[in-house]
């Protein structure tokens, strides 16, 4: 059986998250792997439908994806998650639970995010119709030790899923 486990890719709304993680997800079955994305919309929509976004909202969303993903990880699928998930400490329970963790800051400026901004959130933020909006009235603490960084500002989103497999293949999840 494949060794499973979880890809978490973190960074702020518009950073690239969904995208580079659908595109790896697809290259990953490319190469025979079982693979399961969880998304943050998607999950809103069908698992924490629940929930807000106050900070103990978030909390509760990040630990019920970190109770799914460990239960895939454990049964040999690679997971791929991408939320937000803004506090270092919900990143770091994650990576404890799971324990085949590999961070994933999909990094890029908060001015190049708002460019982006295909679901006009920034744009309601700043003009304060959204209240607790991560990069703007919320904080982000970015991650101190992530196994991967990509900059999606000055990389394409090919080179990032190219850079995010070398490192797969260097921590033995992935083969060549």
């Amino acid at each position: 059986m494949e060794k499973g486990f979880t890809l978490w890719f973190t960074g702020l709304s518009g950073s690239g998250k969904s995208t580079l993680a659908d595109i790896l997800a697809e290259r990953l079955r490319e190469k025979g792997l079982k693979v399961e994305r969880l998304d943050g919309d998607i999950v809103r929509q069908h698992l924490t439908r629940d929930l807000g976004f106050s900070k103990e909202d978030r909390d509760k969303n990040i630990e019920r994806v970190t109770f799914v993903a460990k239960l895939l990880t454990r049964n040999g699928v690679a997971v791929i998650t991408s939320f937000i998930s803004p506090y270092r400490e919900k990143r770091a329970h994650a990576r404890n639970e799971i324990g085949e963790f590999i961070e994933v800051f999909v990094k890029c400026p908060i001015e190049v995010c708002i460019k982006r901004d295909t679901k006009g959130l920034y744009k309601k933020a700043i003009a304060g119709e959204i209240e607790n909006f991560t990069g703007i009235s919320h904080p982000y603490e970015e991650p101190l030790n992530p196994e991967i960084v990509v900059e999606t500002d000055k990389e394409s989103a090919e080179e990032c899923v190219d850079k995010i497999i070398s490192r797969l293949v260097e921590l033995n999840y992935v083969q060549k």
